[in-house]
């Protein structure tokens, strides 16, 4: 049996489906919280677990987490977040050998990027010697495993993965534009103040008179910061810029990228890899930091992308953007992610 350690998110369902439908291991999925907007279909071996309140309740807890643990034949971890599953693994080091850690990004930059306070102080320690020991690194972004090695001395070995179906190509065909000449530019993925909105607002501000929209995806994520930006977008540039605050599922999402022309992502680390790969799939120009590893992995692979530190509202080349279409469709395929997920689930 192969436990999964997961939370509610965008991934966890396709992910399950994906596994159940092709039948890949034999799997046990162990949910803990996270974002309950996000459904998923009942079946007989996904346990969802809510936050233990109570003494006892918190007992059973980790006894079933422990059991399920060392019955497990491999543990996937589906990011390194969780305190009860860092708490676990730490009084445990034996299970590490067969743990399988997903690099999320988050989980990786998270000692660079917290705040200095007493919590994170102990949270890193708990967590480095974890990172060191863990048996298996899931990523396809040979920059992360670089820094897992770099900052933690990470040692285990990297398996090649495009982890979740949100990083495949999708064959999505598009629509005629209205011959409107506006330009619609998409800046960032969340409400998470990672996403650095108000240095490209600023950075925006000389086409302000331009024929532009600006959409802001801030469906999730911290909502003080979402109404933050809101603010800002708004009385810098009124009407023209759109906030996205109600969460779309699968198919109206692909309809909202499919009308975007400019996409606008000021990480200072890896993050929203899904939409980034969705978009350069459906053939858009994507800015990005110069400065982070997904940069380094796409200019591998023949793939243009732009820096956000500079931004023009010029049109990709439409050669370049059939080069990088065939490019996402041929390193990013679903047959490629099944491959990779029965190689490491069935592979003893």
């Amino acid at each position: 049996m192969v436990l999964h350690l997961l939370t509610f998110s965008t991934f966890t369902s396709s992910f399950i489906d994906l596994l159940e439908d092709e039948g890949i291991g034999e799997n046990t999925y162990f949910i803990l919280g996270g974002d309950e907007r996000h459904t998923i279909i009942h079946r007989d071996n996904i346990r969802l677990s809510k936050r233990p309140t109570g003494f006892f309740e918190r007992i059973k807890f980790y006894l079933d987490l422990v059991s399920c643990s060392h019955s497990s034949r491999k543990i996937v971890i589906h990011g390194l977040f969780d305190i009860r599953i860092i708490g676990l693994l730490f009084l445990q080091q034996g299970l590490l050998k067969k743990c399988y850690w997903v690099i999320w990004g988050g989980d990786l930059y998270r000692f660079k990027l917290a705040k200095k306070n007493v919590k994170n102080w102990v949270y890193e320690i708990l967590r480095r010697p974890i990172i060191r020991k863990m048996g298996n690194l899931l990523t396809y972004i040979q920059g992360d495993i670089d820094l897992a090695r770099k900052w933690y001395s990470a040692t285990g070995k990297h398996h090649n993965c495009l982890m979740y179906h949100s990083n495949i190509y999708k064959e999505h065909p598009l629509k005629e534009r209205e011959l409107d000449n506006v330009v619609n530019i998409q800046l960032g993925n969340s409400a998470d103040p990672s996403n650095n909105h108000l240095e490209i607002l600023e950075r925006l501000l000389p086409y302000k008179n331009e024929n532009i929209k600006i959409y802001a995806p801030l469906s999730y994520g911290n909502p003080d910061y979402a109404k933050f930006v809101m603010d800002k977008g708004s009385s810098l540039f009124g009407d023209n810029f759109i906030p996205q605050i109600e969460l779309l599922d699968f198919n109206r999402y692909l309809e909202f990228l499919e009308k975007i022309d400019i996409a606008i992502f000021n990480h200072d680390r890896q993050q929203a890899m899904g939409n980034i790969i969705t978009l350069i799939g459906l053939g858009k120009k994507v800015h990005l930091k110069n400065s982070i590893t997904p940069w380094n992995m796409f200019r591998t692979m023949g793939i243009t992308v732009y820096p956000a530190s500079k931004i023009e509202l010029t049109s990709i080349e439409k050669s370049t953007s059939l080069k990088n279409i065939n490019i996402i469709k041929n390193k990013f395929s679903r047959e490629t992610l099944v491959k990779q997920w029965s190689g490491i689930l069935n592979h003893e």
